[in-house]
């Protein structure tokens, strides 16, 4: 092969490399907070909430189950969150833990639509465009948010929000890998800097 066309070859191949690690990147949005009075450099130890590791809240159609996606789910965010926390120096303990964590797994369903002339001026004498809006685009998505709070003294000290959208008819080996992908990117921004 000649050297021009090797170097366009590599050339091509980072580029999709580079697309496609951005495409993954982007999967999972995520957003931390944590208290500015808390000091976490103590933080050796932590435990799930003895109340209950955490809850499923969803609003997608009328017959939601929040309990059957509890039993499907739960084990992928603890199994997720225990790894993480563990490659992070944290300890899980049963009694007197440093931090106490519970997680909130909120479903739902967007729509978002485009009409044809919606972002044309409306005309000056009416307001109206000049023809009948018809819709172009509409993009339904399942979406979900996976929130993790660090509680001390039954305070939230620490929350971390990953949010994603799921195509409907997601199989669920695609669904515990985005759960397991949100737990990660969380866990990553815990101590707070």
């Amino acid at each position: 092969m000649h050297p021009a066309h090797t170097k366009t070859v590599v050339m091509a191949i980072a580029a999709a490399l580079t697309i496609g690690l951005y495409v993954g990147l982007e999967a999972v949005d995520v957003r931390v907070e944590n208290s500015k009075t808390f000091d976490f450099k103590g933080v050796r130890t932590w435990a799930w909430n003895p109340d209950g590791a955490g809850d499923v809240r969803m609003a997608r159609t009328q017959t939601d189950d929040p309990d059957a996606m509890k039993r499907r789910a739960e084990p992928w965010i603890r199994d997720a969150a225990e790894t993480e926390l563990m490659r992070r120096g944290l300890q899980q303990v049963s009694t007197g833990p440093d931090l106490t964590l519970t997680y909130f797994l909120l479903l739902s369903t967007t729509m978002s639509a485009q009409t044809m002339g919606q972002f044309l001026p409306a005309t000056a004498g009416w307001g109206l465009p000049p023809f009948a809006e018809a819709t172009q685009s509409l993009k339904m998505m399942n979406q979900g948010s996976l929130v993790l709070d660090f509680s001390a003294n039954h305070v939230v000290v620490w929350r971390g929000v990953a949010q994603a959208q799921i195509k409907p008819g997601t199989d669920d080996s695609k669904r515990e890998a985005v759960l397991r992908e949100g737990v990660r990117d969380l866990v990553k921004r815990y101590p707070p800097k």
